[in-house]
């Protein structure tokens, strides 16, 4: 069943000096686990209802038109562009921004560690939906080669650092990953198994 509702109208300029009324509905999305709503024209993109309806600014907004990746969240754990999704379409879904990934300095996920350990961005405009899109991708390939972290990122468009560090800051995370499931990770940054410690 439909969460929509409709409540009240505001006027949407059309033309010069013309308004016309718009509906307005009671949208209602399950965000980082938490259900949040708002009032919002059915038109809204999610990537607009995120920042601007529910104050979720970790999205960012770039071409508008699907080809950057800096406003993917995920969608069901699926990397999605919500510039091309309407926010009332998303109301049966799961939705993970940046935010929901990790918002805390002194707790970040391991690709956000990977990311800074790595020096993965510059002015971090394009971060948000790298780090969603890796995190999706590193849920399917825990152990990815680069040639495969570079294919991941490939939808993603970075204008600052060349790829080169994101596709390492891909492994690093990989690493972290494994590192928390029982490896413990040694300085120079390479997983050294727990298993027989001790060991002459």
């Amino acid at each position: 069943m439909s969460e929509l509702s409709a409540t009240n109208v505001t006027n949407t300029p059309v033309a010069q000096g013309e308004l016309v009324a718009e509906q307005l509905l009671d949208i209602r999305l399950r965000v980082n686990g938490v259900q949040r709503s708002a009032q919002a024209p059915a038109r809204r993109l999610l990537s607009d209802f995120l920042r601007h309806d529910l104050a979720l600014t970790g999205t960012h907004v770039g071409c508008e038109h699907g080809v950057c990746g800096a406003c993917t969240v995920l969608v069901d754990g699926r990397p999605m562009r919500s510039c091309l999704m309407f926010a009332v379409s998303a109301q049966a879904h799961e939705i993970t921004t940046v935010e929901g990934i990790g918002n805390d300095p002194d707790a970040m996920s391991p690709v956000q560690q990977a990311f800074a350990e790595c020096h993965g961005l510059q002015c971090g405009f394009c971060t948000p939906g790298f780090i969603t899109t890796i995190t999706a991708y590193l849920d399917e390939n825990p152990d990815p080669t680069p040639e495969q972290a570079r294919e991941a990122i490939s939808g993603n468009l970075c204008r600052c650092t060349g790829y080169q560090n994101i596709v390492k800051a891909v492994g690093r995370a990989a690493e972290i990953r494994r590192a928390g499931s029982g490896d413990r990770l040694v300085d120079s940054g390479t997983p050294e198994s727990t298993a027989g410690e001790g060991a002459p």
